[in-house]
């Protein structure tokens, strides 16, 4: 996978590269919105670090000038604000992913290798079962119409229910899709995020556990 790190505070940036080509990532890192132009126009990559709050080209006229031209690679957006509005005004410039600072590192490691499994292309489509409905590129999603204020991870768990389309979906898929590969399989965090996800989306109940197997919507 190559990445580029966008990240005006330097220090960050360059742990970000350091962690990033120690998980065996091909890494470039700049600190502002007009070298990264720059190199994405000389470089192909799967995935962008992006910050959003980078001075003189922000990372907004950086995400808004890449889309503008098709560029195939995935953007990941960081910033420091992390309201729902703002989460939907990035994703809106076309951003695939969003991560409101400070973030766990094995989160970001973990959402850089779903957005490049993904690949280059077009957007996904909206994923729709039984009145859900989620919208993979703005991050949003809903219940009968009614706006689900979901956490990142709990989005995630959802995205991968419903793409299974009501087929069964293991933890330890959960756990490689959302989380890490590496994560303690003996850890109650899949299970607790399921418990969290049910309760948000109110009843009657969608989704089923199936024990020793996994869950289904």
């Amino acid at each position: 996978m190559r990445v580029l790190v966008i990240e005006d505070e330097v220090e960050l940036a360059d742990m970000l590269g350091e962690g990033l080509r120690a998980e065996g990532m091909r890494v470039d890192t700049v600190y502002d919105g007009a070298h990264a132009l720059e190199m994405a126009a000389r470089n192909s990559y799967d995935v962008l670090v992006l910050d959003r709050d980078l001075p003189h080209v922000s990372g907004d006229a950086v995400c808004r000038s890449l889309r503008s031209v098709h560029y195939p690679a995935r953007i990941l957006m960081l910033t420091a604000a992390g309201a729902l509005s703002d989460l939907v005004d990035g994703l809106a410039l076309g951003a695939d992913d969003y991560l409101a600072k400070p973030f766990a590192y094995l989160e970001l490691v973990a959402r850089l290798r779903a957005l490049a499994r993904r690949g280059p292309g077009t957007a996904p489509t909206i994923l729709e079962r039984r009145g859900v409905r989620l919208d993979p590129v703005r991050r949003l999603a809903e219940r009968d119409g009614r706006l689900l204020r979901l956490t990142p991870k709990e989005l995630s768990v959802l995205e991968v229910l419903l793409a299974a389309d009501g087929g069964l979906v293991s933890p330890r898929t959960l756990r490689e899709e959302v989380w890490d590969p590496h994560l303690d399989p003996a850890t109650t965090t899949v299970k607790v995020t399921v418990h969290q996800l049910r309760r948000k989306l109110g009843d009657p109940p969608l989704i089923e556990t199936v024990p020793g197997f996994g869950y289904r919507l």
